[in-house]
C-alpha cells in the first residue's frame, strides 16, 4: 500500500518505520535537519525495550509533489498547523485516497457526517476560514485516536516511549472495507488498531484527559504525576474534565468510566512531559485551540457553561503568545 506520512516527527516517524519494514511503500514528508538526516541514513526508532529499528530505504522528501499518488494520507502535524499544509496535500490524491488525521484533540470534521442537528457545522476553534474543509473532503476521512507516546530525539532518530494503539473509525459509524483493510495495515505493522463504530467516543475519551492535564502542565511545568498528586492542580483537572463531561453528553458521548479514573490513569503515566508542556518549553506554538478552546465551543453551541476551561485556555494562550513573541 503507498502511504505517505504528513509530518514525520514523533509519531508519524513511529508509524513510518514499523509500516516501511512491514514492507508498505512508505512516503516521509519532513523538512531541515530531520529530512536530511533521513535521507543520508534512514530513519531510527528506539522502541520502549531499547530495541532500534532502522527504515533505510524509506522515501522522505519536503515536496508533496515529489511523493506522488497515494493510498493513504496519514496527517501526523500538529492540529494548529494543518490549515498551512493542507491545500498542498491535493497533488497526493487519486479519487479513492484515505485521509487519516493522526492528530489530538477536537478534529475539524467532527460534525461532518455526524447525522446529529448539528451537522456539517464548521468548529471556528480549529478551522475558522474553512481551509481544511475545503482542501480534505469528508469523503476521505477516516477517523483516528493515537494512543503511542513518542518523542524526535535527534534528526532521524525517534523514541517510542509507550502505547501502541491507533483506534480506526468512519465518521459515519460504519464498518466499511477500507477501514478494516487500514486496521489489518497497521496490525501487520505491529500496532493494534481496533475499529469503533463510535469514533467520536473515543475521540472524546482521549480527550478528556489532555482537555486538563495538557494546558495545567504548560502553565505549571509540572508532569503527569505532579499535577495528580498535587491536591489544587487535581481538583483544577477534575472540575476541567466534569466541564468537558458535560458538553460530551449533551453530544451523546458516554465515557463508560469515572473522572477518577481517568486521573488515576494519567497520574500512572509517570513523570512525563506533555507534548503541550514540551511545544511551550521550546517556545513554539501549541494544540490548545484543538484540545481546549474547541470544548469551550462545543460548551457555548450546546448550552454548558465552562468556567475553569474558559480560564485555563485565556492563560495558555497568552502564555503561548508570550514563548513565541518574535518567532517566525
Amino acid at each position: 500500500m503507498r502511504i505517505c506520512i504528513v509530518g514525520a516527527g514523533a509519531i508519524g516517524g513511529l508509524l513510518g518505520v514499523k509500516l516501511a519494514l512491514a514492507g508498505e511503500d512508505v512516503t516521509l514528508i519532513a523538512r531541515g535537519a530531520h529530512l536530511a538526516a533521513i535521507q543520508q541514513h534512514g530513519l531510527k526508532l528506539i522502541m520502549d525495550d531499547a530495541t532500534e529499528l532502522l527504515a533505510d530505504q524509506v522515501h522522505a522528501v519536503s515536496d508533496m509533489a515529489e511523493a506522488g499518488i497515494q493510498d493513504v494520507v496519514i496527517i501526523a502535524v500538529k492540529a494548529h498547523m494543518l490549515a498551512a499544509v493542507a491545500p498542498a496535500m491535493q497533488v497526493l490524491f487519486e479519487p479513492d485516497t484515505i485521509v487519516v488525521p493522526a492528530q489530538n484533540g477536537i478534529p475539524w470534521w467532527y460534525f461532518q457526517r455526524h447525522g446529529g442537528p448539528l451537522e456539517g457545522r464548521r468548529i471556528e476553534a480549529v478551522d475558522p476560514d474553512g481551509i481544511i474543509e475545503a482542501a480534505i473532503a469528508i469523503e476521505r476521512i477516516i477517523g483516528c485516536v493515537v494512543y503511542p507516546a513518542a518523542e524526535l530525539v535527534a534528526p532521524g532518530v525517534i523514541r517510542h516511549i509507550e502505547g501502541d494503539r491507533f483506534v480506526l473509525g468512519e465518521p459515519d459509524g460504519t464498518k466499511s472495507k477500507r477501514v478494516q483493510q487500514l486496521a489489518r495495515v497497521l496490525n501487520g505493522a505491529g500496532f493494534k488498531a481496533p475499529v469503533r463504530t463510535r469514533i467520536r467516543t473515543d475521540l472524546w475519551v482521549k480527550l478528556w484527559g489532555n482537555l486538563a492535564f495538557n494546558p495545567i502542565s504548560a502553565l505549571t511545568r509540572a508532569t503527569l504525576v505532579e499535577i495528580a498528586q498535587h491536591p489544587l492542580t487535581r481538583h483544577l483537572a477534575h472540575r476541567m474534565m466534569a466541564e468537558g463531561q458535560m458538553v460530551a453528553e449533551q453530544l451523546g458521548i458516554n465515557f463508560g468510566i469515572s473522572i477518577e479514573q481517568r486521573i488515576r490513569g494519567a497520574e500512572a503515566v509517570g513523570a512525563h512531559k506533555t507534548s503541550m508542556l514540551q511545544d511551550i518549553e521550546a517556545g513554539r506554538a501549541t494544540e490548545v485551540d484543538a484540545l481546549v478552546g474547541a470544548v469551550a465551543e462545543l460548551g457555548r453551541l450546546v448550552g454548558v457553561t465552562t468556567p475553569a476551561i474558559d480560564a485555563v485556555y485565556a492563560n495558555v494562550k497568552l502564555l503561548e503568545q508570550v514563548v513565541t513573541r518574535g518567532s517566525p
